[in-house]
C-alpha cells in the first residue's frame, strides 16, 4: 500500500520538489479592509422533500453565521445547526416561505445540519456544515466570503489556491487503512476491532467528532484468504450500541450484523464474537456499523476485509504486475467530504515510478455518489463488488461513478510522469474561490 506514516515524510518531500518545478505566484489587488472579519457571513439554504442544499454548507472560523432558509418543498420544515452544545433550529417554514437562522461563530470542525420535524431526519433531510481556518469560502453564500469579509479579492483568490497545494500532502494525526494483523488460535485467525468516539484531525487544525474502529478513521485493513476461518472481536468502547457487517461478504445469517434480526446489539462495554469461514473469491469488501449508520457509518465506522489471491499476488488476477496498491475509501457527511478520512491538502498521494502499474480499490462508504476522476490519464475498470471483470467486460474510463456502498478495483498504467489531481467530480465537493478542499488527491509519477 501506499498510505500510512510510514512513508509520509518522503511523500511530502516527493511533491514538495515536483510542485516547485512547476510552481508558480501571481502579484493582484490587496485584500479586504481591516476589522471586516467580524461581519457575519451569510449562507443560503433550501430545503425541500426530502433534502438540505446544500448538503455541505462551508462556512469560516471565527465569524457569526447567518443562515437564509427557504422552504422550496411543499411540506413545512426545519432548518437546525447542532453545534456541540446544543441545537439551534429555525420555527416551522411553510411551503414557498423562508427564515433565517443566527448562529455565533463556531471553532473549526463538522456540524450536522437536519430537519427537526418528526421522520424527516430519518427520510433523507440531515447534511453538514463545516467550519475552516483561514475564511474559507462558504458554498451557498451570497458572494464568496474572503478571509477579511466581503468578496475574495484576486490575490487572496491566488493566494488560497497556492498555499494549499504548497500545503499538499499535509500532516496531520491519525492514518487509517493499516494492516490488522491477527493471532492465531487453534488454526483460525483472530482480528480485534474496539470501536471508540475519537477527536480525528481531517485538515490541520480541524477535529471532528467521529467513531474510529482501532482509533482509526477509515479502520485498519483486514486481510485473509480463502477457506481461513475468521474470529473478528468487536468491543464497544462507546456511549451508544453499536453492531458490525461485513458488506459484501457471505457469512451465515446470526454473523450478519442487523440489529434484533440477526443479533442483538452490541452495548457500551460490551463484545461480540462474530466467527465465521471466508468462502468468497478474492476481492475487497468492507466491515461496517449497521447500527445508528447513519451517524455511526458517517463518522467514520468503516473498513476494508481483503479476501487475498494466491500468494497475494494481485496481478494473478488482472493478468499483470501490479508495482502499487492503493486502498481509497470515500466519505462524506459528519467527516466532511473526505479520501480515507481526510480532507485536501491532507490527503495523501499515489506514488507512482514511470512504467508501474497502479492498482486502486475505490470503496464508498458514505452516502452521495461520487464520480472520481484523473486527470491526464484513462484507467481500467477490473473489478466490481469483489468480482473481477471477465476480459471482454472491462472497460477504459477517466471518471467513474461510485454509488454508496460500491467498491471498484481500477489499473493504472503509469506512463505519463508528473502530478496528475485525482477528484471527485462533483465541484462543491472540492475547490471554491480559496482553493481546493474535500475529495482530492493527486497521482504522481516519478
Amino acid at each position: 500500500m501506499s498510505s500510512g506514516p510510514r512513508r509520509f515524510a518522503a511523500l511530502a518531500a516527493t511533491v514538495i520538489v515536483m510542485l516547485a518545478v512547476s510552481g508558480c505566484t501571481a502579484a493582484g489587488e490587496e485584500s479586504s479592509e481591516e476589522g471586516a472579519a467580524s461581519a457575519p457571513a451569510t449562507l443560503q439554504v433550501s430545503l425541500t422533500e426530502f433534502a438540505i442544499t446544500p448538503s455541505m454548507i462551508h462556512a469560516p472560523q471565527g465569524r457569526a453565521l447567518t443562515f437564509e432558509v427557504t422552504n422550496e418543498g411543499t411540506a413545512p420544515h426545519t432548518f437546525a445547526v447542532d453545534t456541540g452544545e446544543g441545537v439551534q433550529a429555525t420555527a416551522e417554514i411553510q411551503p414557498a416561505e423562508s427564515a433565517t437562522l443566527e448562529v455565533s461563530a463556531l471553532r473549526a470542525g463538522t456540524y450536522e445540519t437536519f430537519c427537526t420535524i418528526s421522520g424527516h431526519r430519518e427520510a433523507g433531510m440531515v447534511g453538514s456544515l463545516m467550519v475552516q481556518q483561514g475564511g474559507v469560502a462558504a458554498a451557498g453564500s451570497t458572494g464568496s466570503m474572503g478571509a477579511t469579509g466581503g468578496t475574495v479579492s484576486t490575490q487572496e483568490m491566488l493566494d488560497g489556491h497556492e498555499a494549499g497545494v504548497a500545503a499538499f500532502p499535509a500532516e496531520t494525526e491519525g492514518y487509517g487503512n493499516e494492516p490488522l494483523e491477527p493471532t492465531i488460535e487453534n488454526g483460525m485467525k483472530v482480528f480485534d476491532l474496539t470501536a471508540t468516539e475519537v477527536s480525528w484531525e481531517t485538515s490541520p487544525g480541524v477535529f471532528v467528532d467521529a467513531m474510529a474502529y482501532n482509533g482509526t478513521v477509515p479502520g485498519p485493513e483486514i486481510r485473509v484468504h480463502q477457506g481461513d476461518h475468521v474470529l473478528i472481536v468487536v468491543h464497544n468502547d462507546m456511549t451508544q450500541p453499536t453492531i458490525m457487517h461485513f458488506h459484501g461478504l457471505t457469512v451465515p445469517n446470526d454473523m450478519d450484523g442487523v440489529p434484533f434480526i440477526t443479533q442483538d446489539p452490541i452495548p457500551p462495554g460490551g463484545f461480540f464474537v462474530y466467527e465465521f469461514e471466508v468462502v468468497d473469491p478474492p476481492g475487497m469488501y468492507v466491515y461496517h456499523s449497521h447500527f445508528n449508520s447513519t451517524e455511526q457509518v458517517g463518522k467514520g465506522l468503516y473498513g476494508a476485509f481483503f479476501v487475498q489471491p494466491k500468494a497475494d499476488d494481485w496481478g494473478s488476477l488482472y493478468g499483470t504486475d501490479i508495482a502499487v496498491e492503493h486502498t481509497m475509501f470515500l466519505g462524506d457527511g459528519p467527516t466532511g467530504f473526505v479520501l480515507n478520512g481526510k480532507e485536501f491538502p491532507a490527503t495523501q498521494p499515489i506514488v507512482a515510478t514511470l512504467g508501474d502499474n497502479v492498482l486502486i480499490h475505490l470503496s464508498n462508504d458514505g452516502s452521495q455518489i461520487h464520480p472520481m476522476h484523473l486527470h491526464g490519464y484513462h484507467f481500467q475498470v477490473v473489478a466490481e463488488d469483489g468480482f473481477v471483470l471477465d476480459h471482454a467486460n472491462r472497460y477504459m474510463a477517466d471518471t467513474l461513478a461510485v454509488a454508496p456502498g460500491q467498491r471498484f478495483d481500477i489499473l493504472v498504467e503509469a506512463e505519463y510522469p508528473g502530478v496528475w489531481a485525482y477528484h471527485c467530480h462533483i465541484l462543491p465537493h472540492v475547490e471554491g474561490p480559496h482553493g481546493m478542499y474535500g475529495m482530492v488527491t493527486a497521482l504522481i509519477v516519478q
